[in-house]
This record gives structure tokens, C-alpha cells and sequence, in this order.
């Protein structure tokens, strides 16, 4: 990998997401050398990802150069590549490039959608963790769209126009939101010689509530403002199969849709090395200490989404958010420095900052400690949030300058196939 020799001690960070950019920033200037792998050389903001997928930005707004974030960093080395294996007994981590030695090893890999062990519905519906996964399921709406044009079978017309989002978290109500103010404002322009009337929303969620992990207010704030824009909402209904044209479920009821697309959980992106059951618990995460320390070592540590800290609160382990993971990476960058000098390190302690989800133009609900309030206020604090949160003056400016265009014009200008995406079997 042509990572130089030090006299600094070596810590090597897998994954650039949250907790791994929190936790190379915090090791910035101190006496160590850093090294953060990953399979991309950009840190994505997940948390607008649904934007793209729908027009409403571009992917270079919600990405940022992981080597532009740490480029004034002394001792510190970025190399592309993909993890394949831990080997903790000699304390090496073996990639498609080569391998590398450690002292210290921090595996952030985050997390990767969770199909259940359904490979029907893996193999036919869309998921939407990545930047190149929105790509496709954007050039899959529209193309979608041009293929109703041009068949005459009212069936497979209707099959093309509706959209199927199987889980009610924020993920699936925030893009069923956008995907119906498109509906209602955008395609009746772009396809006038369509009835896009009939294009149906459809949101299935296997429990009572969507938003399960908000408030009741929250979730019944969120659907009633899914309703309002036409989106169907079929609660207590598990999907069972999916085979590129029907969507089956628990029940009587079925689907027939050319656009499934999978929000129904997530799990933790584990490691060969790290996968065994000695390590792992429910949802595939690393079982932490309050130290963020793997069970069985001192010096190989896991944080965001893949490590599972239990607390009472939490039994089985925090959530799979933003800030449990920028607060982890920020504190284990000083309990690593403690280590190292043989000082006792501070147990992590979670600060819930709350949580929020948008449901379109105007709406929004969030949740804080002691405040929770729906609608156009929600909302502006939900663009203010996110906006903070984007690394990069510029992505803050052009994500900005789009949503003030967006609102201004009632438009998406992001509804380009630039990159064509067929599945294998289409209805």
C-alpha cells in the first residue's frame, strides 16, 4: 500500500462515514499515524440520499472528497480499497490492494440494506443506501415513465406508474413525500399525453405505525400528511415475495408494480474475521463494550452503525443514526490517545440530539427531548439541521440554492437518466 514506517503508533479506520470521519478529524494533529480505507473516495451523506434518487439533487451535493476533508492532516493516509478479511491474530487487515499491519484497529463499515434472506426480493426490488444505488433507482422512475408512453395495455401501464416503498421509517416516508409531490406537480408537465393520475404511492409497513421510533404524535402527524398527498398506507401487512412484477404479501392483497423499493431495514456490514457469532449479535452488528472495544480485545474497536452498544435504554444497541456514530468516532478518538498512554478511558454515554423526517414541501415532524412540533416550522428546522450537518461550504451553498429552487419554481431539475439502469425482468 506504500504506507510509510512511523515511530507513531498505527491506527487503521475502516470506512469513511460518519463515525470514521468524526474519528480521523478528532486523531487530526495528535502523535499517530492514521490510515482510513475505503471502497470509495467520497463520504456520502446518507441522510439525503432519497433527494437524488428523485431529481431533487445531484450526487456531487450530498458527496465530499475523503482526501479533501483530511488534506492539512499531518500523518494522515487515504487508500481505496475494499476490505476483505481481519486477521486478528496477527493484527493485519487483508484488502483487494494488499495488506497492512496495526496497532489499533477501528471497523466503522456502517451498515447495507437488510433483505431478510429473501433473495427474490433482493434480486427485484431497489435499494437505496448508496449514491449509485439512488442513480439507478432515479433512471428507473424515469425510464418507467417513457415505457407507460408507449404501451397501450392499460395494465402494464398502471404496473409502470406505481410504486411500491416496503418499510414506514423516515427513509421510506420521506421518499414516498417526494415521490408524491412529483406526481402532483412535475409529471403532469413532463408527460401530458399520460394520465399520471394513476401513477399510486403505496407505502406497506409490517407494524401498527409508521415512524416507529418517533413519537405517536410524530407518526400519526406523518401519516396524516402521506394522505393528504394521495400516498396509500397499508399498515400491519408483511411483504412476502417480490418476483419483478407482483408483490405478494401476508395477506390477500398483492401489487402488481414495476418499482419496489426496499426501506424495510438495515444491518451491520460485517467483516470476514469479525463475522462469527462470538462477535456478532441481532442485525449482524459487533457487540461493543462501553468503550466501543470488540468482546475479546483491547485494541480493536468498532463504531456507527455496525457496533452494537446495549444500554438500558437501547437493549439492543443504539440506533442506527448519524449521531450515535459522529459521537462515538469523537470520543474514541480521545479514549484511543488515553490507551496509548495508559490512561483510563471515558465510557461512552449517548447524548439523543432527538430525530426528524420530512414528509415534502411544508411538512416535516421532529422530535426533541422535551419538544416535539409538526409542520412548516418542523420543516425549516429539518433543512437547517441537514444543512449543518453537509461537509463542505459549497454542498451546504448548491444543496441550499436548489431546495430555494425547488420551492420557488415547484420543480426537480435533477430528472435526468444519465445513466441508464434495465432490471432483468421488467413487468
Amino acid at each position: 500500500m506504500n504506507i510509510p514506517k512511523s515511530s507513531f503508533p498505527r491506527i487503521v479506520i475502516i470506512g469513511g462515514g460518519f463515525a470514521g470521519i468524526a474519528l480521523a478529524k478528532k486523531l487530526s494533529k495528535q502523535e499517530v499515524q492514521v490510515i482510513l480505507l475505503d471502497k470509495n473516495n467520497y463520504h456520502t451523506f446518507q441522510p439525503l440520499l432519497y433527494q437524488v434518487s428523485t431529481g431533487g439533487l445531484e450526487p456531487d451535493s450530498i458527496a465530499y472528497p475523503i482526501r479533501k476533508i483530511l488534506k492539512d492532516f499531518p500523518n494522515f493516509y487515504f487508500r481505496l480499497a475494499d476490505v476483505e478479511e481481519i486477521d486478528t491474530n496477527k493484527n493485519k487487515v487483508l484488502t483487494n490492494i494488499g495488506s497492512l499491519k496495526f496497532d489499533y484497529l477501528i471497523v466503522a463499515s456502517g451498515s447495507k440494506t437488510n433483505f431478510f434472506g429473501n433473495t427474490e426480493i433482493e434480486k427485484h426490488s431497489m435499494a437505496m443506501k448508496t449514491i449509485p444505488q439512488s442513480l439507478n433507482l432515479r433512471s428507473l422512475i424515469l425510464e418507467n415513465f417513457e415505457d407507460a408512453l408507449l404501451t397501450s395495455d392499460l395494465n402494464e401501464r398502471n404496473a409502470l406508474m406505481n410504486f411500491v416503498i416496503v418499510g414506514g421509517g423516515a427513509t421510506g416516508v420521506e421518499l414516498a413525500g417526494a415521490l408524491a409531490e412529483i406526481k402532483k406537480g412535475i409529471l403532469p408537465k413532463d408527460y401530458p399525453d399520460l394520465d399520471t393520475r394513476m401513477a399510486q404511492i403505496n407505502i406497506i409497513q409490517s407494524s401498527d405505525c409508521i415512524l416507529k421510533g418517533m413519537s405517536e404524535k410524530a407518526s400519526a402527524k406523518a401519516e396524516d400528511f402521506l394522505e393528504k398527498l394521495g400516498v396509500n398506507i397499508w399498515k400491519n401487512i408483511r411483504v412476502t415475495n417480490y418476483d419483478g412484477k407482483t408483490v405478494t404479501t401476508n395477506t390477500d392483497l398483492s401489487f402488481e408494480a414495476a418499482t419496489v423499493v426496499w426501506a424495510a431495514g438495515v444491518k451491520g456490514a460485517t467483516i470476514k474475521g469479525l463475522e462469527a457469532e462470538d462477535y456478532t449479535t441481532r442485525g449482524s452488528r459487533i457487540l461493543v463494550n462501553k468503550f466501543n472495544q470488540i468482546k475479546g480485545f483491547n485494541h480493536i474497536f468498532a463504531i456507527g452503525d455496525i457496533a452494537c452498544m446495549a444500554t438500558e435504554e437501547f437493549p439492543h444497541g443504539l440506533p442506527m443514526m448519524a449521531q450515535p456514530a459522529i459521537q462515538q468516532g469523537s470520543l474514541l478518538g480521545d479514549n484511543i490517545l488515553k490507551l496509548i498512554e495508559k490512561q483510563p478511558m471515558t465510557s461512552f454515554v449517548y447524548k439523543d440530539k432527538g430525530a426528524m423526517a420530512t414528509i415534502g414541501r411544508n411538512k416535516a415532524v421532529v422530535d426533541l427531548k422535551t419538544f416535539k412540533f409538526q409542520g412548516v416550522f418542523a420543516w425549516f428546522v429539518w433543512m437547517f439541521v441537514h444543512l449543518f450537518f453537509l461537509i463542505g461550504f459549497r454542498n451546504r451553498m448548491v444543496v441550499f440554492v436548489n431546495w430555494v429552487y425547488n420551492y420557488v419554481r415547484f420543480d426537480r431539475e435533477a430528472r435526468l437518466i444519465i445513466r441508464p439502469f434495465k432490471k432483468k425482468h421488467q413487468v
